[in-house]
Order: structure tokens, then sequence, then C-alpha cells
């Protein structure tokens, strides 16, 4: 059983002080990775803010939209699980190096494509070739940081994301008329390589897990004992719709919203973009000064999930509700208040030894990702299809936001169910290495 293994794997692994970073590096490795995934949330976001460009030089439908933008975690989740195996046996460095040489591609597919089609095989490269910027990080801090700064340093690589977002609205808006979507895409490409270099330059090596460790995760590749593990499954419909719809309204649905419901110009919808995630940057840094101290006083995730997640519930149902009388504000507060799911990713990390952290990071990142692309694309085919039958653009997006609501709704209770049924014994076994 995952118990069984998991215990041989912890008295094996070579997981200790030996491995931990001293301050200096430390910070170099933080702003190196840093770097890398400002660029991926900036390439992931952009499409919301070009999606009035796009759709009127290309004739793209919402649905369309929907699988443009969700073609991005299309790719991403199609790598998540071998990218975990990956990193677990040749390390952070030498995996991150090579997916982001294919972003460098994809940017430029983009840049060149001519039609859907290559847009959409484009965004499916970038998301492949971005998917390793955060797991890679988050499976260098597993064994590079102390863990009371885990949580932390998870907390501001998605502050560093916002940020990245924040300069995918007003600043590609002002530099669109000037550049054009096309150039701009091969500038990213070219800020990517730089990524390359630096993370080339300042990235430790990975050293190999011990051979005890190897054999035991080879017995089934480690994924059997992470989707058995009962504090990974707790979490799996909520981060599939909560957490992933977090990202599907960030990244796309948030903009058509403000422009097509709430009747405002692109450049009023890139503007609320613009505070949506500046919202958001700041959020996640306020999480990363409190979680060290949170953790401390025993206010676990799944605590805090349970009395937060309910807030973007409630924000959610008034924004169906007020239809064209939603500002940016409100998008934002449903953000923030989605913010605590977060707390989930690097718990369930944690829940595993340093052995098995790159499989259960990336098998967790990829129910996230598969969900923000069912949401993402789900949304757009609702609203045609709403459309379809009779209803309005804004009567569309209002049915079809409902539909998401329930989904969320159904997987928070599915959550909040699953905490009661685990005693607090098995839930400190389950979180053991987070303190350890």
């Amino acid at each position: 059983g995952w118990q069984t293994m998991t215990a041989r794997i912890l008295t094996s692994a070579p997981h200790g002080a030996d491995q931990t970073l001293n301050r200096s590096l430390a910070v170099q490795v933080f702003l190196a990775f840093a770097l890398a995934y400002f660029l991926s949330a900036l390439v992931r976001a952009i499409t919301a803010t070009l999606s009035p460009v796009l759709a009127a030089e290309f004739a793209l439908s919402a649905g369309d939209l929907g699988l443009l933008a969700g073609g991005y975690f299309f790719g991403f989740a199609l790598t998540q699980l071998p990218l975990g195996k990956w990193l677990d046996h040749h390390g952070p460095r030498k995996v991150i190096l090579s997916f982001l040489s294919v972003a460098v591609v994809g940017c430029i597919a983009f840049a060149l494509a001519p039609n859907f089609i290559g847009l959409l095989a484009a965004r499916v490269l970038c998301g492949v070739g971005v998917s390793a910027c955060l797991m890679a990080p988050l499976t260098a801090y597993r064994r590079w940081f102390k863990p009371d700064l885990q949580l932390r340093a998870n907390s501001w690589m998605l502050m560093t994301g916002s940020l990245g977002m924040v300069a995918s609205t007003l600043p590609v808006q002002w530099l669109l008329p000037q550049l054009g979507w096309r150039l701009l895409f091969g500038g990213l490409a070219v800020l990517i390589c730089v990524a390359i270099l630096v993370l080339a330059w300042r990235l430790p090596a990975w050293s190999q897990q011990a051979p005890a460790a190897q054999s035991v995760i080879a017995q089934d590749g480690g994924y059997r004992t992470i989707w058995q593990h009962p504090y990974f499954r707790r979490h799996l419909w909520a981060g599939f719709f909560n957490y992933g719809g977090l990202l599907a309204v960030q990244t796309l649905w948030a903009g058509p919203w403000l422009v097509q419901v709430s009747g405002n110009t692109p450049a009023q919808a890139a503007t609320g973009l613009f505070w949506i995630n500046v919202c958001m940057l700041c959020t996640f840094w306020l999480w990363g000064m409190l979680n060290p101290s949170l953790a401390r006083k025993g206010w676990h995730a799944d605590w805090l999930i349970a009395r937060g997640a309910p807030l973007s519930l409630m924000v959610l149902a008034i924004i169906c509700i007020a239809g064209p009388a939603t500002s940016w504000w409100a998008w934002a507060l449903f953000c923030m208040s989605c913010s605590f799911m977060s707390l989930a990713q690097p718990a369930v990390g944690m829940a595993f030894p340093p052995a098995l952290a790159g499989r259960a990071l990336s098998a967790y990142n990829l129910v996230i990702f598969s969900g923000v692309f069912v949401v993402q694309w789900g949304i757009g085919l609702l609203i045609d299809l709403f459309k379809s039958n009779g209803l309005g653009t804004v009567d569309a997006f209002r049915a079809a936001f409902g539909v998401f609501f329930i989904c969320a709704l159904a997987s928070y209770l599915r959550f909040v169910l699953d905490n009661k049924t685990v005693s607090p014994a098995q839930h400190a076994n389950a979180v053991a290495p987070a303190t350890a």
C-alpha cells in the first residue's frame, strides 16, 4: 500500500540539511526560476488581452477563443506525468532548459501562424514548453529549501506569475498598436532565450536519489502511490474545478465578460485585467508573508481552504446575478478569494517525501490544468450553445457561468465531506513531511 511504500522511501531517500542551499544561493535560484515563471505566465495570459484582435482578424467564435486559450493548457497537461518522472530523475535544471527550448519554438510559430489551426498548434507548443516553469522550482524547493520556507516560496512564485499576468494586460495593450501581436510573440521568444541562459548559469546540479529509493519508486513508477494517496484524492475535484476555474477566468474569461457583458471597450477591459492581476500579485505576496506563521500556528491548508473557498462561490453567484453591472473589481474579488486553493499545491507536495515530490506536484498540476482546459473551453461552448438556443449574449454568459458555479460548488462540498471522513491522526500523517 501507499503507506508502506512512503515509509520505505522516507527511510532511504537522501534529504536533509546537506541539500539545503545557503541563503545567497537560494535567493539566486529563486530569482532565476521566477524570471522563467514570469514569462510563462505572460505567455499564458496574453490571449485575454489579445482576444478582441485575434477574434476580429480570424473571425473566432466564443468556442474558438475558449479552445485557443485552452490549447495552451492542453499542451501543459499533456506533459505533466512524464514531467514528474523526468524532474525526479534528471533534476530541475536539465528539464526546464529542455522544455523552455520548446516554448521558444511555440512563440515563433504563433507569431508566424497563418490561420486558426496554426494559432492553436502554436499555443499547444507554448503550453508544452512552459509546463516545467512551476513544477521545476517546486521540486527543487522540496529538496533545497527548509520546510517553513517552501510555502512562502510557492506563494511568491505565484506572485511572480501574477506579475507576468499584469504585464500581459496594459503593457501589451500599449505595445500592440506599435508592434502588432506577431512581433510581440517574437519578442517573447527572445526573452525566453534570456531566461534559458540565466537558468543555465545559476541552477545547481541535481544529485541522484539513493538506490534504495529509486528501486522502491520503480516498482510502479511512483504514480500509483500518488493517485491512491487519500490526501491527494481529497484535493482532486476542488483542484480541477475551483483552482482550474480561477485560472480559466484570470487567463481568459474575465476579459470577454468585461467587453461583451459589462460593455467595456478593449482598452477598458485591459485596464480591468491589469488591476485584477495587480490584486492577485498583492494577494500572493501576502500569502507568502503569512504562510510560515500560519503553519506554526497549526492553520493547515485544508482548514484554510474549507473556510476561505466559500467566499469565491459567494462572489461568483453575485457576478452571475449582477450580469452587466459587474465591474473588474468583482472579478478581482473572485480571483482573490479563490487564492485559498493555491495553498493545496505545496501541501500536496509536502505530503510526499522528496523522492516523489516531482511526481506528486506534477500529478496535481495535471489535475489543475486539465480543469483549466475543460472549464475554459466548456464555458465557450456553453456560451455558443445558449446563444444558439435563443439567449442573448449577456444571458448566455450568465448561464454558462451558472453551470460553472454548480460544478465548483459540488467539488467544494466533496472536499469538505472528504475532510470529515479523515481522522486528525490520518491528516497529520498525510502532511507529516511538511513539518519533518
